[in-house]
């Protein structure tokens, strides 16, 4: 910012002195004779021919005299302007044409005209958004975050070019998902579905956003779609993983058990995902009064195993009967901040690793109202299924008040932040909203 007023000032300066310097000089000296001395440089020159006509004899001496006294009388009216009265003034005669009163007021007035113009007028909040640009690392949350906000826009705005593009529209709606927004994420594949409604991918991907937008609940037309997938594709990973949690909360548990563990035994048994589902079989085992040690955790693995694919977070995120790491989050907003959010604002309160990713390992959604309120975050509140507390050490917990309601941070949010905090065995923390995001 200050570089910007020093070249502002710089060039202002200059466009003071090219206005002012030519009031305060003198001006130039007129050396063009005057028509006086014009006329009477004419006057001398006819005088002279006159007498030498009379010396050549060509007039006589009364014809001489006449023509001299008209010569006389024609310089005498030239000389008074074309007429009786005193001679006209000559330029000699005016002022040296300097204007330092006005030179000073121009000089004043200019620059203070300027800078009124400019605030006025001028956005006085780009150059420190661009110095804020260029400051931030690459691996910013923020930015990351913004990055990620301008991805899905540039996808969404190419999607209306290309409006028959099935795998498009996919990933769309997936990440739509991954941003916190499932209602356009229901839109983006409802628009797959339409396009191609005897594909099984598709058909999985919709029944989980309908799934999502319904408070993930998947009975009725989700259950339809599964069913239709499963038809067209049976072994399909993902509809049978569903399929499972439809069971389970239809309280079909036996159901729920038996198609899980064929999921499972196609899984890495250390991995991630079989460490989760090994222990939604234990507890549906639980229900049907069967005990946990017979959940199949080291289940055969199929000699190509396949991983359930990351396209469920809004069904995964599904209170399971074991949320895995759990942190109990206190927040409370900082009473000067009081005055700058309205009861109806939404507050985020989430969990996201102190480094990597910037996506948030959990997060809660409620009202400024609430507060001060206790959160409870875990890994069924995961916004990507790979990505839960469970899997870090620790975690940076914060709490911010979004003024547009979105999940994407902005200029003016309230916000506050503690950590790193350990997972395992995880106290519980206090979160301030006591700061103004710029």
């Amino acid at each position: 910012m200050i570089i910007f007023w020093i070249l502002a000032a710089g060039l202002t300066g200059l466009a003071v002195l090219f206005i002012v310097l030519p009031l305060l000089r003198d001006p130039t000296a007129d050396t063009a004779p005057s028509q006086a001395q014009m006329n009477l440089q004419v006057c001398r020159r006819r005088l002279d021919e006159l007498d030498g006509d009379l010396a050549a004899g060509v007039l006589g001496q009364e014809q001489y005299a006449a023509a001299r006294k008209d010569l006389e009388v024609e310089l005498l009216y030239d000389l008074n302007g074309g007429g009786p009265g005193p001679a006209p003034v000559t330029p000699a005669a005016v002022g040296t044409g300097r204007a330092p009163i006005l030179a000073l007021v121009l000089a004043i007035l200019l620059p203070v005209a300027v800078v009124f113009a400019y605030l006025q007028l001028g956005d006085q909040g780009v150059i420190p958004r661009l110095e804020a640009t260029g400051a931030a690392p690459p691996g910013a949350d923020a930015q990351s975050t913004q990055s990620l906000e301008v991805l899905v826009q540039g996808l969404a705005e190419r999607m209306e070019k290309t409006p028959d593009n099935i795998d498009g529209w996919l990933m769309l709606g997936r990440t739509y998902f991954a941003i916190g927004q499932p209602a356009k994420a229901l839109e983006a594949l409802e628009r797959a579905y339409q396009l191609a409604p005897e594909q099984a991918n598709v058909l999985v991907a919709y029944a989980e956003a309908l799934g999502a937008n319904a408070g993930n609940r998947l009975s009725g037309r989700p259950a339809e779609l599964l069913s239709a997938a499963l038809r067209l594709e049976p072994g399909n990973p993902n509809a049978r993983w569903l399929a499972g949690m439809l069971a389970y909360q239809e309280e079909r548990f036996a159901a729920a058990v038996e198609t899980w563990q064929g999921v499972l035994s196609e899984l890495d048994p250390v991995g991630q995902e079989a460490q989760q589902l090994g222990e939604m079989i234990a507890e549906a085992r639980s229900h049907l009064g069967q005990p946990n040690a017979d959940a199949p955790a080291a289940a055969p693995v199929a000699p190509t195993p396949v991983a359930v694919p990351a396209t469920t977070p809004a069904v995964a995120g599904t209170a399971t009967p074991d949320a895995g790491a759990r942190i109990q989050v206190y927040v409370t907003l900082a009473p000067a901040l009081a005055t700058q959010a309205a009861p109806d604002d939404t507050l985020f309160v989430f969990a996201r690793a102190p480094t990597g990713p910037p996506m948030p390992l959990a997060v809660q959604r409620i009202k400024v109202a609430d507060l001060p309120a206790t959160v409870t975050l875990d890994d069924s509140m995961a916004v990507i299924p790979t990505l839960r507390l469970s899997a870090f050490p620790a975690v940076l917990v914060g709490a911010r008040i979004s003024k547009s309601g979105q999940a994407t941070p902005g200029p003016g949010d309230l916000e506050g932040q503690t950590g790193p905090v350990e997972v395992p065995g995880a106290a519980p923390v206090a979160v301030t909203v006591e700061r103004v995001r710029p």
